[in-house]
């Protein structure tokens, strides 16, 4: 059976010690097997649980009927709402979709049709809570596999509302469980700008900011009067004057494939360099009326919202320029308060940052699995271990992480091992800032200047060649205990 010896062993008992897997021996290898996997979170099966016995008993516990994706979550998300419930202040729930990848599974035949077509795998919508002050993420609040279906190309658009596999639902599904509160503020980019979820979002007792996607009729104002001609958003937002600046620092972006590059004869995601974006701010209050053609299931009242329009008036040649028109159900009446709903939409980057933790960093699509009912379990808690490592990597990257220690993120034997090599003595008293740049370091990152902070892949290189030496570490204290 698996065996921790660190710190890390409270992420299996924190996060599944109210599971319910039938079988209270199976519960406790569960939460052992999990505690192992922090040690060893990247790569392959084989190589994060190197013990072959805990190998076999990780296949062995995705076997059960009893072990399902919903069992683990359900057990993951008790406890994080538990410590959502205990939270001071505002919580950011960012919502997005990630494409989880199995084509070279030939066994997983029936998995739904990605990208162009040519893959198979899942839709993996999650959603992240997070610190909006410390840009800290708290736990994943849900997440649900979607196999996209085989739609009739005949489908008309009223079958197509009605369809319980369409996945505009899916928003709606994400955010149905989450408390009707309103210091949890739903972040969502443009694909959940429908009329549906907007209505929806209004009704939920939380607050919201949701990028608009779609050219919308609109009438100004809050005040409902159908002798104001109705006009399209986008009219609308750009009519309204600067009130202030927004200064946007934007990271540098590869770009997708050459084979993605096009839509509508302009560039699909183009490459952008690394540059603080000058940005005007305004913002407005109108309404929202219902599409003439109604695409989801929702009434016909007009919905009342603000729109924060942050826009970069002056982009550098060759570069895409900034344009955002953020929904929200907060009132924004001054400059202080569009800064706030910038500032909260700027946040849901964390989560594609999630999503590269869950395949870079978890290897998730490297999964072995036979059938898509052993898979999804292994995927939920791939998916529970990426949020730790997404805290280690932004715990380092903070604006107070050289005043937190790393001992509160990661054990003691990490920290001692790796303080070790870096400087030939142990040092106890490092920061997490130290630790995360040390690690870099050991993963290859040069940590000079003008390098940038160290990336995914070169983190968990640092961390496979790191726990290889706490591992060393450990054996030889056990073996010196054995011959006293």
């Amino acid at each position: 059976m698996a065996s921790t010896h660190n710190a890390q062993s409270d992420f299996g008992h924190n996060h599944f010690s109210q599971v319910q897997l039938g079988d209270k021996r199976r519960n406790r290898r569960l939460v052992a097997l999990s505690n192992e996997l922090t040690n060893h979170p990247g790569g392959t099966l084989p190589h994060k649980l190197k013990n072959p016995a805990d190998l076999t008993a990780l296949y062995r516990l995705c076997r059960c009927e009893k072990v399902t994706h919903e069992a683990l979550m359900n057990s993951s998300t008790q406890y994080v709402r538990q410590q959502l419930d205990k939270h001071q202040g505002d919580i950011l729930i960012l919502h997005d979709a990630t494409e989880l990848d199995y084509t070279s599974h030939q066994s997983l035949k029936n998995l739904g049709q990605l990208g162009s077509g040519n893959q198979r795998g899942f839709i993996a919508h999650n959603s992240l809570a997070v610190d909006p002050k410390r840009r800290e993420a708290l736990g994943l609040v849900n997440q649900i596999l979607h196999v996209r279906q085989q739609v009739d190309p005949h489908e008309t658009i009223a079958e197509k509302r009605t369809r319980s596999s369409r996945e505009s639902r899916l928003w709606l599904t994400a955010t149905e469980t989450l408390p009707c509160d309103s210091k949890y503020i739903d972040v969502c980019d443009s694909a959940a700008d429908t009329f549906e979820f907007l209505e929806h979002e209004l009704k939920s007792g939380r607050r919201f900011v949701i990028r608009s996607g779609y050219k919308r009729r609109i009438r100004p104002g809050h005040q409902a009067d159908e002798a104001v001609n109705a006009q399209l958003l986008q009219d609308c937002v750009r009519q309204s004057q600067a009130v202030g600046d927004y200064q946007l620092l934007l990271n540098a972006k590869p770009g997708c494939s050459r084979k993605k590059r096009k839509r509508n004869g302009k560039l699909k995601h183009p490459p952008r360099q690394k540059r603080t974006a000058e940005l005007q701010v305004s913002m407005t209050a109108l309404q929202i009326l219902p599409s003439q053609t109604p695409r989801g299931e929702s009434g016909t009242d007009p919905l009342p919202v603000w729109v924060v329009r942050a826009w970069e008036p002056n982009p550098p040649a060759d570069e895409e320029p900034v344009d955002w028109s953020l929904l929200t159900n907060m009132p924004v009446e001054t400059m202080k308060e569009a800064r706030q709903v910038i500032e909260w939409y700027t946040a849901r980057w964390m989560i594609e940052e999630y999503h590269k933790a869950m395949k870079t960093g978890c290897g998730i699509e490297s999964l072995q699995f036979h059938s898509e009912d052993r898979l999804k379990p292994a995927i939920a808690l791939m998916s529970i271990l990426a949020v730790t490592l997404l805290r280690l990597r932004d715990a380092g990257r903070a604006t107070d992480a050289k005043e937190r220690l790393a001992t509160d993120f990661v054990d003691r034997d990490h920290v001692r091992a790796l303080s070790l090599w870096r400087h030939r003595e142990v040092r106890m008293d490092w920061s997490i800032s130290e630790f995360v740049l040390a690690l870099g370091r050991l993963g290859g990152h040069q940590n000079r200047a003008g390098d940038g902070p160290p990336g995914w892949i070169t983190l968990w290189r640092g961390w496979a060649d790191l726990m290889a030496r706490v591992d060393a570490m450990v054996l030889s204290r056990e073996e010196e205990a054995r011959c006293a």
